[in-house]
């Protein structure tokens, strides 16, 4: 994909562009509940935003606990290598910022996409917003 840029940003700066792509994957897509989407997180979190030719079409975030969240790509763009930038550049964050270990809750059919990335499954699955997911940790 030619024209694509990837930048750290705060959800302050940017939350039109992250709730843009959040809202079409999660709300309109999965159908999580518009509630459950906006945690009242964002604020304390850094937001990966990956742009082609300055549209968004994937984000994630991390809070300073290594807490990974809202990793979300348009569909379109999936299986492209977006969301292993997204979890790339996560993973950098929390390694410069000296975290110990990163933790999320993966969709149950994602978690093959985090195990590559060196991601384990801790604990039993467990149903969230109607979508079945279990807990995923990684040591830096």
């Amino acid at each position: 994909m030619k024209n694509i840029s990837a930048i750290t940003t705060s959800y302050k700066s940017n939350h039109k562009e992250i709730c843009e792509v959040r809202f079409k994957v999660f709300v309109d897509e999965q159908n999580v509940p518009e509630e459950l989407e906006i945690d009242g997180l964002d604020d304390d979190a850094n937001h990966i935003l990956i742009l082609l030719d300055d549209k968004a079409i994937g984000t994630g975030r991390i809070l300073s606990d290594g807490h990974i969240g809202r990793v979300a790509v348009l569909k379109q763009f999936r299986g492209k290598g977006v969301g292993k930038l997204i979890m790339k550049m996560l993973i950098e964050w929390a390694q410069e910022n000296q975290l110990k270990s990163l933790w999320l809750s993966s969709q149950w059919h994602a978690r093959g996409f985090y195990i590559d990335l060196k991601f384990t499954c801790t604990g039993e699955k467990y149903e969230e917003a109607g979508i079945d997911h279990i807990k995923m940790t990684r040591k830096l």
